[in-house]
């Protein structure tokens, strides 16, 4: 026994997804549930950006939600010697650097690192071995820790 089930057009025209891009009034897409697009972020400036997006029930309910996102389709800049919020005095030494690649096929490896001086914590390990490497000589170097066995 199969029971035919009746679908209200209407219902289901009624629902509908708007995607607003920032504080935006016009709507840059409108799409009937569920759906999948591609954001083409090329178009959008670099910088941080939201994308708002309505939803409307088949009874006219709306839902919001909002997502926060950053876009960088430039290079990726690398600052070293100075930081946000930094006080600063006197003279300052900063290194910039600038890297990255419009074309998916093809890396640019001059530039993409950007020099840095190497961390305390590795100095601290550094001479905690050599001092250890004195100690170990000094301790063992006596003429009796060098007999032969033949």
């Amino acid at each position: 026994m199969t029971k035919n089930i009746k679908i209200d057009e209407h219902l289901d025209n009624s629902r509908i997804i708007k995607v607003f891009l920032d504080d935006e009034e016009k709507p840059f897409a409108e799409f009937r549930p569920p759906v999948k697009f591609v954001m083409d972020t090329t178009k959008i400036p670099d910088g941080k950006h939201q994308l708002k997006i309505v939803a409307k029930s088949s009874d006219n309910i709306e839902g919001v939600k909002v997502i926060a996102f950053e876009v960088r389709n430039g290079p990726e800049i690398a600052v070293v010697g100075l930081k946000p919020g930094e006080i600063v005095d006197n003279e300052v030494a900063i290194t910039l650097n600038a890297y990255g690649s419009e074309r998916p096929d093809e890396f640019v490896v001059t530039g993409s690192e950007t020099p840095k001086g190497i961390p305390a914590w590795v100095w601290a390990l550094l001479i905690a071995f050599i001092g250890f490497a004195l100690f170990y000589f000094i301790m063992y170097s006596t003429p009796e820790f060098y007999k032969s066995f033949f």
